[in-house]
């Protein structure tokens, strides 16, 4: 099978500080990539770079046969990448329906889809996104991202900072998009095996560099492994 995404060399940063040096990953169509790594090992610059809001100092990415590195930021939404970064960067002035309107493209996802996968947005419906909870507001971030209906959801840290019930359903909703719509995904998260128990493939950054890279199983199968990569605690 041919890949979806194809990142050869790539080298990227801020300015003129480089932070990734040499990045080689790919990933097929349907698969989902685990990003994994410490704090501070170039992950959400990986995204970031992928999404076109780094400088690139070097190397090439490929999206579906088109060289993505070549597509301006404003526009790497149309070439097929659904970004939910850190920050989420809802509209937070607007409602939540305007928030899935405005930037909705033809295709499978719909905001009636993100609705029925998210009813506590459809209860929302008419709120602004300043009257939303963190975890509502990062299932609108990732809603948001799926009705641009995407080739690849890139979901930088998803998980961060929200109540254990809404992890477990911002979870469900990831194996539902992944795993049941046959998204590609790269997931970005401190929470390696929640992650890597709904991921295809894995690959471990450390000082902006891939250091390791396997199946999502192989690295479920060694948590020493695991420990020793990331100083996690199984």
């Amino acid at each position: 099978m041919a890949d979806l995404l194809q990142v050869e060399g790539l080298s990227a940063g801020y300015g003129e500080a480089v932070v990734l040096h040499d990045v080689s990953v790919s990933l097929q169509q349907g698969q989902t990539l685990a990003l994994l790594g410490r704090n501070g090992t170039g992950k959400t610059t990986f995204m970031n770079t992928l999404a076109g809001a780094t400088r690139q100092h070097g190397g090439s990415i490929t999206l579906d046969g088109v060289a993505l590195h070549k597509v301006p930021l404003h526009l790497r939404a149309a070439a097929g990448i659904g970004w939910v970064p850190q920050e989420r960067n809802i509209f937070k002035s607007l409602t939540v329906d305007e928030n899935l309107t405005a930037v909705a493209r033809p295709g499978a996802w719909t905001p009636a889809r993100v609705y029925e996968m998210f009813p506590r947005l459809a209860e929302r419906k008419t709120n602004l996104g300043t009257q939303l909870s963190g975890g509502e507001q990062q299932m609108l971030a990732v809603g948001r991202a799926l009705v641009l209906n995407p080739k690849l959801l890139l979901l930088d840290e998803p998980l961060e900072g929200l109540a254990p019930i809404i992890v477990q359903e911002l979870l469900r909703a990831i194996r539902r998009i992944t795993r049941e719509e046959g998204l590609s995904a790269i997931i970005v998260e401190q929470h390696p095996q929640a992650i890597l128990a709904i991921s295809d493939v894995a690959a471990v950054l450390d000082r902006g560099t891939v250091v390791h890279a396997d199946t999502a199983q192989a690295l479920l199968d060694q948590p020493a492994l695991l420990d020793r990569l990331l100083g996690v605690a199984r």
